[in-house]
């Protein structure tokens, strides 16, 4: 239900598609009836994905629309997030992480690379609708720096001539393998590892004899043989009354030193 007044939603002919709309009902059941708007983002996210990748008017109005709410709202998310594109872009949408890390191990010549091999600037789209570039902050790899995101995956540890690589493979249609591209795990160190270089205990299979460390001498005795005797009936009368006045006995309690002062 409407509580405001606004113009009406030009959504134009866009609308979700059949295997989207399963998806964006899916996403409405996490939130109370009242509260639906709170959805829009990720149902902007479909409509971009279902636009080839950028938003138009007509999207942003739709969602709105879908959301009953005004479409004012709706630019006002579309408009804040970065990861929301208002323009078209290319099939391989590249961006390029730019901030501190990356920029400091060569960010400006992967941005150079692309401006080369594809023969256009930021945010412009190759004639054949293929590829679009752009500049963008922290991408949160900056253990791997420089590195890019192409659509929804991260390419890590990058130099110019490898980008060009990917971008050579992706217009062939060939599969590219993402993540580090010098093959290393995760965020290692290059080169391999620089501590506990030698853990021969961490071998496939059963350790062999010598493998492990030592520890020194082991207690081989049966467990039987290591179990204390059971106390009989006798020695647990003596071990339940101490002897007080012993050479070894402990320090008394208060009440204990009242009693032996009354004695006296």
């Amino acid at each position: 239900m409407k509580l405001t007044s606004y113009p009406e939603p030009q959504t134009g002919a866009f609308a979700f598609d059949e295997g989207n709309m399963g998806r964006v009902e899916r996403i409405l059941k996490r939130y109370p009836p009242e509260r639906k708007a709170s959805a829009i983002l990720p149902l902007l996210d479909i409509a971009q994905r279902q636009n080839g990748g950028w938003l138009s008017k007509e999207c942003i109005e739709y969602v709105a629309d879908f959301l009953e709410i005004a479409p004012i709202r709706a630019w006002e998310v579309a408009t804040f997030y970065t990861m929301l594109n208002l323009k078209p872009v290319g099939k391989h949408f590249i961006q390029v992480c730019r901030t501190t890390p990356c920029w400091l191990r060569g960010s400006d010549e992967l941005t150079q690379a692309c401006r080369k091999r594809l023969g256009v600037g930021k945010g412009e789209v190759t004639e054949d609708g293929l590829f679009s570039y752009i500049e963008v902050e922290c991408l949160g790899a900056c253990v791997n720096a420089p590195m890019v995101q192409i659509n929804d995956d991260y390419y890590e540890d990058l130099t110019p001539d490898r980008l060009v690589e990917i971008i050579d493979r992706l217009e062939n249609g060939e599969a590219v393998p993402i993540g580090s591209q010098t093959e290393r795990q995760g965020s290692a160190p290059e080169g391999g590892p620089e501590t506990l270089r030698e853990m021969p205990w961490l071998k496939k299979g059963a350790p062999e004899e010598g493998d492990l460390p030592d520890y020194g001498p082991q207690d081989t005795e049966p467990a039987e043989a290591r179990q204390e005797p059971t106390a009989g009936p006798a020695d647990k009368e003596k071990t339940d009354t101490p002897d007080r006045a012993g050479p070894d006995a402990g320090p008394q309690s208060g009440s204990d030193a009242l009693d032996d002062k009354e004695d006296k």
